[in-house]
């Protein structure tokens, strides 16, 4: 049974072409209602009876809400076509946009994974005596309030709220979980008459709160503080701030679910090996300082990470993927919308990416604007990060032209523009745009005043790991070549060996945490599949000989699927047997260097250094002042001795 599209031309002011979407779809898409929202709502009534049913106004979510609520029925999907494609300047035709996001609404939507954060409502207010004490008298009620003094002269006579007097030496931590570390803590003497005494001061008080309100007006607490949840913090000097501050953490108190974002796997992760560090690119761009190292690999604390999607993009490995949605959705729902566009007869679609402040600023373009080009197709992530150049050369091989990236203003740039860059220098040409305005009305000219660029004459949807996505959909790009040059510290690339210092001593193929190193078990060679590398720099940083480089490169042909030769040389025969063993080179300048020495001053232990690990010892057992002999093995005891014993005695 096909799903039923329920389309409204608001009240005439959009044109929608039913009977293309349900050829376009395949969903059955009834003639569209006027006023779905208001007079026609017993059409939505009866759509509502049916679990199979998308309504498509996103404007009224509410209305709709409550109605199935009212119908004690399961909400159903909702469908922006209005905003997205119908309002608009544009005279070109909007049926293949509204099919595209027809189809991706179909998709199925990925189940959210969270953990319960409980907040007990314990408070922390810093700031200047007089602001954080009219703070803690607004909580007092609602909150187990602590204000943290400077001065022990602040105190007030009140005891509806805890007082202590200190220095905050540091704090981590997020929503329910604070620790916090407090040097010359003095806490309140309550008995006694006049005002109160303080405990002497000590040194390194540690204490636990669910929320800390910060009002000193100083530098944060944690990086990005505004992504650190329970962590509010307000200018003192600005009264309107303070008071939403503290209504906001009035709120803080119960039972809140803490999405998880990232999705680790340690066993993939490059970070490092035997101590030495590798890949540091989650490290290097984490804004909250969730991603800590642990080992040869790192760990995110999910209370921390707020999700921006950064350390998902960059990993060269797949060790840390994003998962809220999982990285996989986002590739069908690229591939979807190119597919959905095409197959309804659009040419040269081009991709706006947005998060939700670039879809508010949408709505309003279209409400008040331009609204947004017929062959531009929206698609609103959770988190923009999460967008990387893996996504990015997916779409252009999926047949968009072009890629618009419109950031909000909690969008990483820079973290952003290093993964658009590196899709550019994949792609080939500037296909890959940052739109930096937040007018709704800029945005719409600049995707009005540009044009497509050629379209990919066969397009290509691969499927598997960002990696293989991304190279599939590069070779599609560029069937004419091979291999395509990558900026420094892209995760794609080769290794240089220079032969001459190379001792094959293969230290780099132990550590190499992709196996894209590998050693042959039967000839001393150093062998290397391009495919696999991830140009984590461990393998440079271990050579004792630095005799290796990176060489950041996309080789898209056969050979980097299989293992090449690096560097090899002949090997040794055993002197006895003759076995082939290590390397000619490396045995003929041992033997070089331990001629003369007074411990090989015999020609025979000198031989031994050209044998092999079997030969070794049996010369070595046949030898004089053999290491192996112990003298004659002592005669084992019996009774007869012991009694033998007594008897003579």
């Amino acid at each position: 049974m096909s799903k039923t599209l329920i389309t409204c031309d608001c009240l005439g002011t959009q044109t929608i072409d039913t009977d293309g979407l349900a050829t376009a779809t395949g969903l059955t898409v009834p003639k569209p209602c006027s006023a779905l929202c208001t007079t026609q709502i017993d059409r939505a009534a009866a759509a509502l009876q049916d679990s199979d049913t998308i309504i498509c106004c996103t404007q009224e979510a509410r209305v709709f809400e409550d109605l199935a609520a009212e119908l004690e029925r399961p909400p159903a999907p909702l469908l922006d076509l209005r905003d997205r494609a119908g309002w608009t300047d544009d005279s070109a035709q909007t049926l293949p946009k509204m099919s595209a996001l027809a189809a991706e609404a179909l998709l199925p939507a990925a189940p959210s994974k969270t953990i319960d954060v409980i907040s007990e409502g314990l408070c922390l207010i810093l700031g200047p005596a007089q602001i954080a004490l009219e703070a803690a008298e607004q909580l007092k009620d609602f909150l187990g309030v602590t204000v943290l003094l400077d001065s022990a002269e602040d105190v007030p006579d009140a005891r509806d709220y805890d007082i202590v007097v200190g220095k905050l030496h540091s704090a981590r931590g997020a929503l329910g979980q604070f620790d916090l570390r407090i040097d010359a803590l003095q806490m309140v003497q309550p008995g006694g008459r006049g005002g109160f005494t303080l405990t002497e001061p000590r040194d390194g008080g540690a204490t636990q709160c669910d929320v800390i309100l910060d009002l000193r007006g100083e530098t944060p607490l944690f990086p990005a503080h505004e992504k650190r949840e329970g962590y509010l913090r307000a200018d003192p000097g600005h009264p309107a701030g303070v008071a939403a501050a503290v209504l906001a953490a009035s709120h803080l108190i119960g039972t809140f679910e803490q999405p998880l974002y990232i999705k680790v796997e340690p066993l993939l992760c490059a970070h490092s090996r035997a101590e030495q560090t590798g890949c540091s690119r989650c490290l290097d761009l984490c804004p909250t300082g969730a991603i800590t190292p642990a080992g040869e690999h790192v760990t995110i604390d999910p209370m921390i990470c707020a999700g921006c999607g950064a350390c998902s993009a960059a990993c060269p490995s797949g060790a840390v993927s994003y998962d809220a949605p999982p990285v996989d959705l986002t590739m069908r729902r690229v591939q979807t919308l190119a597919k959905g566009y095409l197959d309804a007869g659009g040419q040269a679609p081009r991709l706006l990416v947005h998060d939700a402040h670039g879809a508010e600023m949408i709505r309003l373009s279209a409400r008040h604007g331009r609204g947004l080009p017929a062959d531009v197709v929206p698609i609103e992530m959770e988190a923009l990060g999460a967008f990387g150049h893996a996504e990015m050369i997916a779409a252009l091989a999926a047949g968009f032209t072009d890629i618009a990236v419109l950031p909000g203003p909690k969008a990483d740039r820079d973290a952003l523009e290093a993964q658009m860059a590196l899709a550019s220098a994949i792609g080939g040409v500037e296909r890959i745009t940052l739109i930096d305005t937040p007018d709704p009305d800029a945005m719409s000219d600049i995707l009005f005043d540009g044009s497509a660029s050629a379209s990919i004459d066969n397009p290509m949807r691969p499927m598997g790991t960002r990696r293989q996505i991304t190279r599939t959909a590069a070779k599609a790009l560029h069937p004419d070549t091979d291999t395509i040059p990558l900026p420094e510290g892209a995760p794609y690339g080769a290794i240089v060996v220079d032969k001459g210092a190379c001792t094959l001593c293969l230290s780099c193929v132990s550590l190499c945490p992709s196996g894209a190193l590998g050693d042959n078990p039967d000839l001393p060679q150093l062998r290397f599949q391009e495919d696999a590398c991830l140009q984590c720099g461990l393998c440079a940083n271990i050579c004792p000989e630095d005799a290796i480089t990176l060489q950041p490169q996309l080789n898209m042909s056969g050979e980097a699927l299989t293992q090449q030769v690096l560097n090899e040389e002949e090997p040794f025969a055993c002197v006895e047997c003759g076995v082939l063993f290590g390397s000619k080179s490396t045995i003929e300048r041992i033997t070089e260097k331990l001629q003369g020495h007074s411990m090989f001053a015999d020609g025979a232990k000198l031989r031994m250094i050209q044998m092999c690990d079997n030969c070794r010892v049996n010369a070595q057992y046949h030898s004089e002042n053999n290491p192996f002999a112990a003298g004659e093995r002592p005669r084992v005891r019996t009774t007869d001795d012991y009694l033998s014993k007594r008897r003579d005695h």
